[in-house]
């Protein structure tokens, strides 16, 4: 296949890159290194440096490109961000979708593999593991964004027959992660420890979450290239895990002598979330098979190398 991947650059993107050119699928990227690294693309994917907004740029890459597939990774990711500047966050999560859908539309393509959120579209959640059939009650401008991007690509499915797969991510973690920003806790606490910094937890740190591991989030969305009609699919493990627990695994990993330190709480953030993933096993074959235990020493270890 030929294969768009925005944001691939990005954290997850740039491993999905990586995947998808060792299935022997011709890729390119496009990433306006906003958060993502030129030096994440692999050299075998063509790069395009264009911001998702610009239809000019991004429709030109998009026409001339004959895409058989769209895997829509390019976000503004940041929970905290959306709160504080919900224009700005539709602007790249919801403007800059539709500019790339309408584009794709005229060129041709027949799907799109979309990066969603199973934690920030539940909301808090009434069932644990939370189920696709879980009400979607977001509360932050983000999960919002994600669960609107979902309706419009089931409409751009019925109008336009462009079939979109949506996977809701659990709390996804790994090496590449960018540490610099509000989002990845994992890497935040990881990078601060290494450098010998206090890491703070907000709140009480009592927060759980389903954290999965990179490599299984792009196992996903290998397999979602041949999944059949509109569907939707959380991936993560089914386990929760505290914010505490994690702040203390990494500090025996890294080996730091920080203390706990508890700061206020953040507006727009869940108090427990947690995925149930039986419908992607089911039809996709699909399942996690790294622990959070060996995926958090994999992504201190790469932590440490740099």
């Amino acid at each position: 296949m030929n294969i768009l991947v925005t944001g691939g650059a990005g954290f997850i993107g740039s491993h999905i890159v990586e995947a998808y050119l060792a299935e022997g699928h011709r890729v390119t990227v496009v990433d306006n290194l906003s958060t993502g690294r030129k030096g994440n693309v692999n050299p075998a994917a063509e790069f395009h440096n264009v911001d998702i907004r610009d239809a000019d740029a991004l429709g030109k890459v998009v026409s001339q490109g004959n895409f058989d597939v769209v895997n829509h990774h390019a976000a503004q990711m940041d929970i905290r961000r959306s709160v504080a500047d919900p224009v700005y966050d539709a602007s790249v999560n919801i403007i800059g979708m539709l500019t790339l859908m309408e584009s794709g539309m005229r060129s041709g393509i027949r799907r799109v593999v979309f990066a969603s959120s199973g934690g920030a579209v539940y909301g808090e959640q009434e069932m644990f593991p939370a189920p696709e059939t879980h009400p979607t009650r977001p509360i932050s401008p983000y999960g919002v964004a994600k669960l609107a991007t979902e309706q419009y690509l089931f409409y751009y499915a019925q109008v336009h027959g462009i079939a979109p797969v949506a996977l809701r991510y659990a709390n996804v973690y790994g090496p590449r992660q960018n540490p610099g920003g509000e989002a990845g806790v994992v890497a935040i606490f990881a990078t601060k420890m290494l450098q010998g910094g206090e890491p703070v937890v907000n709140g009480d740190g009592k927060q759980t979450r389903d954290y999965v591991f990179v490599g299984d989030v792009v196992k996903a969305n290998v397999l979602a290239l041949r999944a059949e009609g509109c569907r939707v699919y959380n991936v993560g493990t089914g386990i929760e895990t505290d914010v505490n627990s994690i702040f203390r695994t990494i500090k025996a990993a890294t080996t730091s002598n920080c203390e706990e330190i508890h700061g206020a709480a953040k507006k727009g953030e869940q108090t427990r979330s947690v995925l149930d993933c039986r419908r992607i096993a089911s039809e996709l074959g699909w399942s996690p098979t790294v622990t959070l235990q060996d995926g958090l020493r994999k992504t201190v270890e790469f932590f440490r190398s740099r």
